[in-house]
C-alpha cells in the first residue's frame, strides 16, 4: 500500500528570483550571442552546436519555471514521476519540485455531506426512512489518491452502506429498558455510526470526524399506524403514572386519618373512601359530589 511521505522540494521564492535573473541574462545575452553565432551566410558544424546549446539553455529555463508549484492552505500536492509516487508537498506557499512530475491537487480541508434518505427495515422489520450527516477529511493523500478509484465517491457509498447496516441492527423505538434504539439513543447511535464508517474508510486515508443521524421517520405506509401506537403508549404511561400517584395519595390520607384519630373507619368504609378518592384523582372530567343523607348501611 502507498503511504504518504514528505516529498523533496525546494523553496519556490528563491528559485523564482534566480530564474528571473537567469532569464534576464539570457535575453540580454541573446542580443550578443545570436549575431556572433552567424557571422557568415553558411551555417557550419560550430554554428549547429551553438544553436543546440542555445536551445538547451532555453529549455532548462522553461523547465525551471514549470517546476514552480503553488500549494494553497489546506491543500496538498502529490508528486508522481513516471508512474511512481514520490511524496507529497503539504507546506503552503511556493515550492519548486521536479518539473517532470505530475502534481495532482488534493484538498485536506474538513468536508461534510448528507446522505440521501434511504428506506430500510429496522431491527423489528418496520420500514423506516433514515439519513445521516458525515464530517470527514483526508489524512493520507497517497491512500486517498492511489488505493481507491474515487475517494469522494468511496466515502459517499461506504457511508450509506454503514448507515443501512446500523438501521437494521437497532429498533426504531426501545421496547425494553437498556435497549439501544435509533430514536431514543442518539449519542450511542452516532458513535457507533462514526466507528463503522471509519472502519470502512481506513484504507482510503480518510478520517471521520463526526457522523450523526439527520433524518429519522417511519415510512409513509406505516407512519399513521405507528403514530397511533406511540399515542397509545403515551396514554398508558400517563395513566400508570396517575394511578401510581393516586394510590400513594389514598394511602397517605388513610394513614393520616388513622394517626390523628379524625374518624374511625371500618373496612367497608375504607373501601368506599378509597373508591371515591380514586374516582376523583383518576377521572379525566370534573367530579360531581353526591351528598349522602343517610348511612352506608341504610
Amino acid at each position: 500500500m502507498n503511504k504518504e511521505r514528505i516529498a523533496t522540494s525546494l523553496p519556490g521564492v528563491p528559485v523564482l528570483i534566480g530564474l528571473l535573473i537567469v532569464s534576464l541574462a539570457f535575453v540580454l545575452g541573446s542580443f550578443w550571442y545570436l549575431p556572433a553565432l552567424f557571422p557568415a551566410e553558411e551555417v557550419g558544424f560550430a554554428q549547429l552546436i551553438g544553436i543546440l546549446l542555445y536551445l538547451l539553455v532555453l529549455t532548462l529555463i522553461v523547465l525551471g519555471y514549470v517546476g514552480l508549484t503553488p500549494v494553497n492552505p489546506n491543500e496538498a500536492r502529490a508528486l508522481v514521476l513516471f508512474g511512481r509516487y514520490r511524496g507529497t508537498v503539504r507546506e503552503q506557499g511556493l515550492a519548486w519540485v521536479n518539473p517532470l512530475t505530475l502534481r495532482p491537487k488534493i484538498s485536506v480541508r474538513v468536508r461534510n455531506f448528507e446522505t440521501s434518505k434511504i428506506k430500510v427495515n429496522d431491527h423489528d422489520g418496520n420500514p423506516i426512512e433514515i439519513a445521516a450527516v458525515v464530517v470527514w477529511k483526508v489524512t493520507d493523500t497517497a491512500e486517498a489518491l492511489f488505493e481507491v478509484d474515487d475517494y469522494e465517491n468511496f466515502v459517499a457509498v461506504q457511508a450509506e452502506s454503514a448507515l443501512r447496516n446500523l438501521a437494521t441492527s437497532h429498533p426504531y423505538d426501545a421496547h425494553q429498558e437498556g435497549d439501544v434504539a435509533l430514536r431514543s439513543n442518539p449519542v450511542e447511535v452516532s458513535d457507533q455510526l462514526r466507528t463503522e464508517i471509519q472502519d470502512r474508510l481506513e484504507k482510503a486515508g480518510v478520517q471521520v470526524i463526526e457522523a450523526r443521524i439527520s433524518h429519522l421517520a417511519y415510512a409513509p405506509e406505516i407512519a399513521n399506524a405507528m403514530l397511533r401506537r406511540q399515542q397509545a403508549n403515551a396514554v398508558i404511561a400517563a395513566r400508570s403514572r396517575i394511578v401510581e400517584g393516586a394510590v400513594g395519595m389514598v394511602e397517605m390520607a388513610l394513614d393520616q386519618l388513622s394517626e390523628k384519630h379524625v374518624v374511625q373507619l371500618d373496612e367497608e368504609r375504607k373501601a368506599q373512601m378509597v373508591s371515591n378518592l380514586l374516582v376523583v384523582l383518576c377521572s379525566e372530567h370534573e367530579t360531581q359530589p353526591v351528598l349522602n343523607t343517610g348511612t352506608l348501611y341504610a
